[in-house]
């Protein structure tokens, strides 16, 4: 029996939840009252579809999987999990949650993809059964990034979040339990800093964006794919790991090398930054870039599985 994912709003994030889940092989409903939703979806799907071929296909997977409906409500008839996607407003996702709350089956699983809410406000309004109402925050673009945090509330109990680990790697994800609510989760709050710090690198006049990419692509983000920040740093040290790399390192954190207070975003500033992007894109639009970026991705994919802990034989790690 197929499974059903409801997906309300139908942004850049709800498109990809439905790229990934019709890749899948579930069967997906969406509702997004904004005129031409529909087909700017079926135009997403189409254009990330080639790369969710070369990654593999379930069984069963097709684009005609997806049908809209005209209500809240109709979406989540049959819902196996609901993934809300409306804009970064907390009052507009207490709103939208608390009807899906009041709609839904109470044993489903309703996933908020907020960046930065936690999980107790999104849950203030829901009274039916709010423990169900969780944040289930992916990465763009989620058809092809396996990661999602989830967070659980003040409501949420282990049960709650056993259920969405499972739906969650259903859809082929990759969980990651965050283990107390707070603002921006793991990973945002993580980028956050690199992005701060590479904004008063261009307002300070050190580099372009360009330059700043061209750290991250040619340098630690090669190393970051496969072991993240902590591994490395471990292997920093040599044969005594991280301890050793503690403390001939460790000193250093405490000069001045960083300014993690964003800076002020002056025309100035956000001229330098637009401008250097736009020379970076090179006239080219961002659906040829996007195309680029899931071509890239699918490869590594590819080339890092095979290096994941299960892989190993570790298995139960992340």
């Amino acid at each position: 029996m197929s499974q059903q994912l409801t997906v309300i709003g139908t942004g850049v994030i709800g498109n990809g939840w439905i790229a990934r889940a019709l890749a899948r092989g579930w069967d997906v409903v969406a509702f997004d009252p904004a005129p031409g939703a529909s087909a700017r979806t079926r135009a997403f799907v189409d254009n990330a579809w080639g790369s969710l071929e070369r990654l593999g296909l379930a069984e069963g997977a097709s684009p005609d999987r997806l049908r809209f409906v005209a209500s809240l409500e109709a979406a989540v008839e049959g819902a196996d999990l609901i993934q809300e996607n409306v804009p970064e407003r907390l009052p507009l996702k207490q709103e939208i949650l608390a009807a899906l709350d009041a709609a839904a089956a109470p044993g489903t699983i309703i996933g908020s993809s907020t960046s930065g809410f936690k999980p107790s406000d999104l849950q203030r309004d829901c009274t039916r059964a709010p423990g169900r109402v969780i944040v289930a925050h992916p990465f763009n673009p989620v058809y092809l990034l396996p990661l999602v945090e989830l967070v659980g509330g003040d409501a949420t109990e282990a049960a709650h979040t056993e259920t969405a680990q499972a739906l969650y790697q259903a859809l082929a994800m990759r969980p990651l339990v965050v283990r107390r609510e707070i603002e921006g989760h793991i990973a945002d709050r993580l980028m956050e800093a690199l992005w701060r710090e590479a904004l008063h690198l261009v307002n300070d006049g050190v580099a372009t964006t360009e330059e700043i990419d061209a750290a991250v692509v040619y340098g630690c983000g090669l190393r970051w794919s496969l072991m993240g920040t902590f591994l490395t740093f471990h292997l920093a040290g040599g044969e005594q790991g991280m301890r050793h790399m503690l403390e001939q390192f460790g000193p250093a954190l405490k000069l001045p090398w960083t300014k993690l207070e964003a800076p002020e975003l002056t025309d100035e500033l956000i001229d330098k930054v637009v401008e250097g992007c736009e020379y970076q894109a090179a006239d080219r639009p961002v659906a040829e870039l996007d195309r680029r970026r899931d071509d890239f991705l699918v490869e590594l994919l590819d080339l890092v599985q095979k290096y994941w802990p299960e892989a190993e034989g570790l298995e139960g790690r992340i």
